[in-house]
C-alpha cells in the first residue's frame, strides 16, 4: 500500500494557522459555555464569530487554497452536468418503485416457502 497520494502539511505557518483555528473553535465554545449570563442570540453570535474566524485562518493556509480550488473545480463541474428532464425523472421513479414492490413481493413468498418447508416440513412445528 502505497502513501504517496497522502498529503501532510508540513509548512510550519500553515501548521500554526491550522493551530489557531482550533483555539479560536475551542475558545468559542467556551465563550458560548462561560457567558451563560448573556443573551442566547449574543452566544451564538460570539460562538458563529469563532467559526467564521477559525475558517478565515484555515482559508489562507496552504490546506485552506487546496480546499477552495477543490470546491471551485467541483461546482464548475457540477455546472456542466446533465440533469434529466422531469418526465425522466419521474419514469425512473416509477420503474424503480415497480421493481422494489416486485422484489418484496418475490421475498416475501420466499420467506413464507421457507417458513413452510423448515418449520411444516422438516421441524414439524405446524
Amino acid at each position: 500500500m502505497s502513501n504517496s497520494s497522502v498529503e501532510t502539511i508540513t509548512q510550519p505557518a500553515d501548521k500554526a494557522k491550522i493551530f489557531m483555528a482550533i483555539v479560536v473553535v475551542a475558545a468559542g465554545i467556551f465563550a458560548y459555555s462561560f457567558f451563560s449570563d448573556l443573551n442566547v442570540y449574543a452566544r451564538v453570535g460570539i460562538f458563529i464569530g469563532s467559526l467564521i474566524i477559525a475558517a478565515l485562518l484555515v482559508w489562507f493556509s496552504e490546506p485552506g487554497k487546496r480546499i477552495v480550488s477543490f470546491a471551485t473545480g467541483s461546482y464548475n463541474e457540477l455546472k456542466r452536468v446533465i440533469w434529466p428532464t422531469r418526465k425522466e425523472t419521474i419514469q425512473m421513479t416509477g420503474i424503480v418503485f415497480a421493481f422494489v414492490s416486485v422484489m418484496a413481493l418475490f421475498l416475501w413468498i420466499v420467506d413464507k416457502i421457507l417458513g413452510w418447508l423448515i418449520y411444516g416440513v422438516v421441524l414439524g412445528w405446524n
